[in-house]
């Protein structure tokens, strides 16, 4: 008998959290309640007497983020324009050049970008050099690089980033139509 109150007091606990808020029945003047659907929808949410399962059962065409509308991301393309490109992966966060080198040398350098945020800050890129030495063609050493360089290249792709976040600010405000508010506001 103790078992069978150990599974019902449970059940009854949950049924008592889910139907507090049910309240009891209240006389309403049908000419106050909207007739249209929607409009009660809206009525009850905004005085709290309803939820939303967001877009569930909407279709949608899915929540996308391009790439051209991030300045941090196209400073980096700018930025590395002189690299081939081996890797871009805007989902990910990641761009990776291919190896290339300065003129007939042996030593070659592979430089990977990652993006830690959209925000323009300091800390909103990681930069990785990876230097490729050969002596000849099966004996090559790759070791990676960290000296000043990947802090020029993350300041040099920030500070581009900040002049293009700038020029888009301003392009918005050129088109933007002027807010002509009435008189009596």
């Amino acid at each position: 008998m103790k078992f069978y109150y150990k599974k019902l007091l449970p059940a009854i606990l949950l049924c008592f959290f889910f139907l507090n808020s049910c309240g009891i029945y209240k006389k309403v003047d049908a000419r106050k309640i909207p007739t249209n659907a929607n409009e009660r929808i809206k009525k009850n949410m905004e005085e709290g007497r309803g939820f939303r399962l967001g877009n569930l059962g909407k279709k949608s065409g899915g929540d996308f983020q391009f790439a051209s509308s991030n300045p941090l991301w196209r400073a980096t393309l700018k930025k590395l324009d002189f690299a081939p490109l081996n890797n871009v992966d805007y989902a990910g966060g990641i761009i990776v050049t291919d190896w290339f080198s300065e003129g007939g040398t042996n030593e070659q350098l592979k430089i990977t970008i990652r993006f830690l945020t959209n925000e323009i800050r300091s800390d909103a890129v990681e930069v990785i050099i990876h230097k490729k030495i050969c002596v000849d063609q099966l004996n090559c050493r790759v070791n990676k690089i960290e000296n000043t360089l990947n802090n020029k290249i993350k300041f040099a792709i920030l500070k581009k980033a900040a002049q293009i976040q700038k020029m888009d600010l301003a392009k918005i405000k050129e088109d933007a139509d002027p807010v002509n508010l009435p008189k009596q506001f």
